[in-house]
């Protein structure tokens, strides 16, 4: 099939393209296309105009301090993969992003279009929910707001933007040197969205310790440690029972199958931060 027809724009600020939006309730904004594209095409979307976002300057910006690398909404998975930008985690992203669909998807997909799309079934969904970032959103009225990672997805396509609000970026903490990460995610074949995943993330000198368990029906599910609990947190996640305790203490519901796939994906990405 082919889209429904629409009006094409094609703002030069952020201010412009939440304008746009705000002016228009049917309208989509458009990044990389590589979620909206097939929704398009099989007609489950159809607004009124796309607001394509690629071409604004300051959405395509990396900006490094001390403590933070904050990427701009349209910086591809490519970019990240092929370490182009600046890595907080010192490569752990560019695994990640190196596991994303194909590579001809990586390199048009974008980190701000793929969080916004809120599928938790993505892999920065989960990923950047246990390296603590923050989501960066703009409002109409320019006025820009934080999100937490772990509370910008709230279910199935349906995330923490309001009304004329875009995703601006990203903002992630830098890591030490002595942080350890897991990422595990299982899918039906190579390339599609996963069946469940599992991150771990270890920063001893941060005093983080954080576990997601990805792919859910909702939100990820996440279990941290209380600062020098690290390890000992870890250790329980060797246990395959405990895992499942956890988890279902922790909210993650779903059937037998399911469970055993979350199981198995978190206790893997575990298994590697504890090697």
């Amino acid at each position: 099939m082919k889209a429904a027809a629409f009006d094409y724009v094609r703002p030069a600020s952020v201010a412009e393209a939440c304008a746009l939006l705000a002016a228009d309730p049917d309208a989509k904004i458009m990044a990389g296309g590589q979620s909206l594209g097939p929704m398009l095409n099989l007609r489950l979307a159809r607004p009124t105009r796309l607001i394509d976002i690629t071409r604004i300057p300051e959405l395509g910006r990396v900006e490094e301090s001390a403590d933070a690398v904050t990427f701009g909404a349209v910086v591809t998975h490519a970019a990240i993969e092929d370490r182009r930008v600046a890595d907080p985690t010192g490569g752990f992203m560019a695994h990640v992003a190196r596991g994303i669909a194909y590579r001809a998807v990586r390199s048009r997909g974008t980190i701000g279009g793929s969080l916004a799309h809120a599928d938790p079934a993505a892999d920065w969904v989960s990923t950047l929910t246990a390296l603590g970032a923050e989501i960066l959103i703009t409002k109409p009225d320019g006025v820009q707001r934080r999100v937490a990672a772990e509370d910008f997805v709230r279910g199935a396509l349906s995330s923490a933007l309001e009304d004329g609000e875009i995703v601006d970026g990203v903002r992630i903490p830098r890591f030490s040197a002595a942080a350890r990460f897991g990422f595990e995610k299982i899918c039906r074949k190579t390339g599609e969205f996963a069946e469940a995943m599992g991150v771990a993330v270890h920063d001893p000198e941060r005093g983080v310790c954080r576990i997601v368990a990805g792919a859910t029906a909702g939100r990820p599910i996440v279990i941290e440690a209380s600062r020098g609990a690290g390890a000992r947190l870890l250790d329980r996640f060797a246990d395959a029972a405990a895992v499942r305790d956890m988890l279902t203490e922790a909210g993650l519901a779903g059937d037998d199958f399911k469970m055993r796939l979350a199981v198995a994906a978190v206790g893997r990405a575990v298994a590697e931060v504890r090697r």
